[in-house]
């Protein structure tokens, strides 16, 4: 996973092949495909494991946080500061061959990394519970636009904050 988060640091999606991550992992390429199975599998788990890690960083700002909507609000908002400032991350802002974010299975893949991400809160409150797939899909499907179609009426944290606020108290349970 190292050696492909490197390959993607310094060549981009495009430069991640099979033989690449098993050679700078030091391992053959069939270790690399029967733990992976394909390329697409490979960085897409990369990606998920650099995002948990990063993500895992900002459980302060979540637990800082007094409701349901401002915590999906802040794991929004750190989350794009993180793709913003990340070398790796940096790079699913291309839509380049090899990314994951523009791969037809990339919901499936995420859904689990962001349910996790927002498992604490139906710790927190435990009438989100039945809404938490709900508050997943649409927490999901909120970070990718805001990640990948960056524009000034919210390029700030704070308009972002005031902008997801807006549109997602209504939707969130009491």
């Amino acid at each position: 996973m190292d050696a492909t988060l490197g390959l993607i640091a310094s060549d981009g999606f495009d430069g991640v092949t099979i033989a690449a991550a098993a050679g700078g992992a030091g391992v053959t390429r069939q270790t690399v495909y029967s733990n992976f199975g394909s390329r697409e599998e490979l960085v897409s788990q990369a990606i998920s494991g650099l995002a948990v890690e990063v993500l895992g960083g900002i459980r302060s700002r979540l637990d800082a946080t007094d409701t349901t909507c401002e915590y999906v609000v802040e794991l929004i908002v750190a989350g794009r500061e993180a793709v913003r400032t990340h070398p790796v991350l940096a790079a699913l802002l291309q839509a380049e061959r090899g990314n994951p974010v523009f791969d037809t299975g990339m919901m499936s893949r995420a859904k689990p990394v962001a349910r996790e991400l927002l498992a604490p809160l139906a710790e927190r409150d435990p009438g989100v519970e039945s809404s938490l797939d709900d508050i997943v899909e649409i927490a999901l499907r909120l970070a990718l636009s805001v990640v990948l179609f960056d524009d000034d009426a919210v390029h700030a944290d704070d308009d972002l904050r005031r902008f997801l606020t807006r549109w997602l108290l209504p939707a969130m349970p009491a």
